[in-house]
């Protein structure tokens, strides 16, 4: 079986990547990570994401996967983007955070409330070897919280894409929804033949 490190501390990355490479790699083995994690001082989701593959790779010897993701608001020029974590303090409290963009595009009208999900998964290998790909997941703001599934900014977030007729957060969908279309799988599906590196 093929393994590789998740460079994350996040409990729920590591659930939702298990199950996006479950649906497509069954001889795929995530494996959770404790070791260091650097300051995230780049200014990109790309150089983020690097940052944590590197030292996880170094750390483990093994091939190292790291995300680094966000909402990116339009009216608000992009952000949180790679501030989402952080958006309402060095807490990363989402709660918080959820709040906080709500009340900062409480006027905007409905067709003006586009955003997208971002993620970039950085891959290093042992050998050095360093690839990185992006998943965009278009949608918009909801007006307020619905659902309690997923985590972060989910219960917020309307996909265009809807696997129901009903409209919903991905805060509302099910875990199989969510894995089969969300940044994070959008992006792991452009990994596509590297993961026969592994």
């Amino acid at each position: 079986m093929s393994r590789a490190v998740l460079a994350t501390h996040n409990p729920h990355k590591v659930i939702e990547f298990a199950q996006i490479i479950a649906a497509t790699r069954p001889d795929f083995e995530i494996l959770g990570y404790d070791g260091p994690e650097p300051i995230e001082d780049g200014v990109t989701f790309t150089e983020n994401a690097l940052l944590k593959a590197r030292v996880a790779a170094a750390h483990t010897g093994l091939p190292s996967f790291a995300d680094d993701s966000g909402v990116a608001v339009d009216v608000l020029g992009g952000s949180p983007g790679i501030f989402s974590a952080y958006w309402a303090g060095h807490k990363k409290d989402p709660v918080a955070n959820l709040e906080l963009l709500l009340d900062q595009i409480g006027d905007i009208a409905d067709p003006h409330r586009t955003a997208r999900f971002v993620s970039v998964i950085a891959l290093v290998l042992p050998t050095g070897q360093e690839h990185v790909v992006e998943g965009i997941w278009p949608g918009r703001i909801a007006t307020a919280a619905r659902g309690d599934g997923g985590f972060g900014y989910d219960p917020v977030f309307i996909p265009d894409d809807q696997p129901t007729d009903i409209e919903r957060t991905v805060g509302e969908w099910n875990d199989d929804e969510k894995a089969a279309a969300s940044h994070r799988a959008r992006a792991f599906r452009e990994l596509g033949p590297l993961l026969q590196l592994l």
